[in-house]
């Protein structure tokens, strides 16, 4: 089965879907959108699959605990694991406060270490796993005002590698997705004109759909990726090639 971090939305949303579509169980992770998680669980179950919302904070190692006994009662245990967790807090690095900084890395990189810590040892055992973080083309770009965010990114391709690496030889993989512009709410956020500049910066000139970075993860859950490992897949209609 499968478990989905950041799910009530966007990504993660279109992720759990993709998966389950495959043939996964997927527990459907949030935070703090529930209704919108189980709206998420409705729309799987309607197209004839398996899907269980849990509440997860990433950033907090007890709640991570909790999330995943209750998913492995519900549903078993781990064996797709996709980090999708994330969070923003821009501003100018002269301006960029410890809160800010401390915020975002707790989110989008110590998050993927709780997670998958207490995702491996049962993988480990199985001796199969699939581990996804979902990364960004910031991360290898930069981004003037998301020096937190870029930063917490980029650690997510060292950590991964370096899973990829110690599991390799135990039949899990490790890889990461650097989606460009996505048409989430997060993006959304930013307003018109930022989205309007980043479209117009994108080669294929136009911002990417949720269901794209979705196929991408699903292939590299599925047993078609088993050689595919310590990869950085980018789906950013080619904004940070050669990077």
């Amino acid at each position: 089965m499968a478990l989905v971090t950041g799910a009530s939305g966007g990504i993660g949303a279109a992720t759990a879907a993709a998966l389950a579509a495959g043939g996964c169980a997927v527990a459907v992770g949030y935070r703090s959108g529930q209704e919108a998680a189980e709206v998420v669980v409705a729309e799987i179950t309607a197209a004839g699959g398996t899907a269980f919302a849990v509440a997860i904070d990433v950033t907090d190692p007890g709640s991570v605990d909790g999330a995943f006994a209750l998913v492995e009662a519900e549903l078993g245990a781990v064996a797709v694991l996709v980090n999708n967790a994330g969070a923003t807090a821009d501003g100018l690095f002269l301006r960029m406060g410890a809160d800010q900084w401390r915020t975002v890395l707790a989110t989008n990189l110590d998050g993927a270490f709780h997670v998958t810590r207490r995702a491996t040892p049962k993988m480990v055992r199985a001796r199969w796993g699939r581990i996804v973080n979902v990364s960004s083309v910031v991360g290898l770009l930069g981004s003037a005002g998301q020096a937190n965010y870029s930063a917490a990114k980029a650690g997510l391709v060292g950590l991964t590698r370096s899973l990829a690496r110690e599991l390799g030889s135990r039949g899990i993989t490790a890889n990461v997705v650097a989606p460009g512009p996505i048409a989430t709410g997060m993006l959304a956020a930013t307003g018109d004109a930022r989205t309007d500049e980043l479209a117009a910066l994108v080669p294929v000139g136009r911002i990417g759909q949720p269901a794209e970075v979705a196929a991408a993860i699903a292939y590299l859950c599925s047993d078609a990726a088993a050689y595919v490992t310590g990869a950085v897949l980018p789906v950013d209609g080619g904004l940070g090639m050669g990077h």
